[in-house]
């Protein structure tokens, strides 16, 4: 094998992502099939994805749960309320089986909605890696520059649904 056909290995963010992007393959809500990996000291501490609460039924088994949210700005944006974010679950995965959390990165397919950056914040993540963004995500970053919480974003592609 000469120089040039040598394979190029993946930086640990890439690797993560990736890592990330497969455990989306669970999620069982079409409207967001996210998935998140937390990670520190280059080891996997959880994963997550988006999907309903154990025992409950699934949107991609029963449908959606949709409400409208009016923001200030008077735009009405349409989410689903069946399902729990994956960085949610990937941190409850932590909480669930007693795995600190405090100071790891969180790899995600998606930059998180406000709710699941407080929780980010909250549990003690120092750095989130996103890989597209997310129409609702500017007050998450907003949050997460004032908690010091480092924030990338990969791609600026933004994720979009069919009936937002």
């Amino acid at each position: 094998m000469s120089m040039d056909e040598v394979k190029k290995r993946p930086s640990w963010d890439e690797y993560f992502m990736n890592i990330a992007n497969v455990v989306r393959e669970r999620a069982t809500c079409d409207r967001g099939r996210a998935g998140t990996v937390i990670v520190k000291d280059k080891h996997i501490l959880t994963t997550g994805y988006v999907g309903s609460p154990p025992g409950l039924p699934h949107c991609d088994d029963v449908g959606h749960i949709i409400k409208e949210i009016k923001h200030e700005n008077g735009e009405i944006t349409k989410h689903c309320l069946r399902t729990t974010h994956s960085e949610i679950n990937a941190i409850v995965q932590a909480a669930k089986f007693g795995v600190s959390i405090n100071g790891a990165t969180l790899y995600t397919s998606m930059a998180p909605c406000p709710t699941c950056a407080k929780a980010i914040i909250s549990s003690g993540i120092k750095r989130v890696i996103a890989n597209k963004d997310y129409h609702w995500a500017e007050e998450s970053k907003q949050m997460f520059e004032q908690a010091g919480v480092i924030y990338e974003l990969l791609n600026k592609e933004m994720t979009n649904y069919e009936d937002m």
